[in-house]
């Protein structure tokens, strides 16, 4: 008999430890998987992205853009954290006046963009957009380099797609933006 031993979990406070510093180091199900660097062009979009975002929030004095691969706490039994591109909390989920929490972040934060590296299957982002979801993130937006096009997903229903010429709207949290699509890939 061939048995393959099941794969040894890792636990929240174990992954933190760990890999509490790491950028490129995410905890899928309670394994730790590496992510690609994934170079110029998706750096270049996660700036310019929350460049944006950034500019609308704080013009309106709606809350905090943070970006950098913000660890995401997505899941427990098994643990996960996802390290988000770019993402967005109100100041009325978090207050301003809070002080800003070291380590990762545990919902609520209302919108998380993630930009499609090269080596990112459809299907994967897919399944990342439903596990930040299902973690309590109100929208998802996914920006595809390669279709310069951007899917916005929100629990039960189906992702909304934005192509060149369509503006970006995302009225339930962030009332009054409007951005052109092409505006993240320039």
């Amino acid at each position: 008999m061939n048995a393959t031993a099941a794969p040894t979990l890792v636990s929240a406070e174990e992954f933190l430890r760990l890999h509490g510093d790491d950028s490129g180091v995410e905890l899928v199900d309670g394994q730790i998987v590496r992510t690609a660097m994934p170079g110029f062009e998706h750096g270049d979009i996660c700036m310019r992205t929350g460049v944006i975002l950034s500019n609308f929030v704080n013009a309106n004095n709606l809350g905090r853009v943070l970006g950098n691969d913000t660890f995401i706490r997505t899941r427990t039994n098994p643990d996960g954290f996802r390290g988000a591109d770019v993402c967005y909390v109100s100041y009325e989920r978090y207050a301003k006046d809070l002080p800003r929490p070291k380590g990762p972040v545990v919902p609520p934060i209302e919108l998380v963009v993630e930009v499609k590296s090269p080596s990112d299957t459809i299907l994967e982002m897919t399944n990342k957009a439903t596990e930040y979801l299902a973690a309590g993130v109100k929208v998802v937006m996914v920006l595809d380099p390669e279709t310069e096009s951007a899917a916005v997903y929100r629990a039960d229903e189906f992702p909304h797609r934005f192509h060149n010429g369509d503006s970006v709207v995302l009225p339930d949290i962030l009332p009054g933006f409007a951005v052109p699509v092409a505006k993240f890939f320039e």
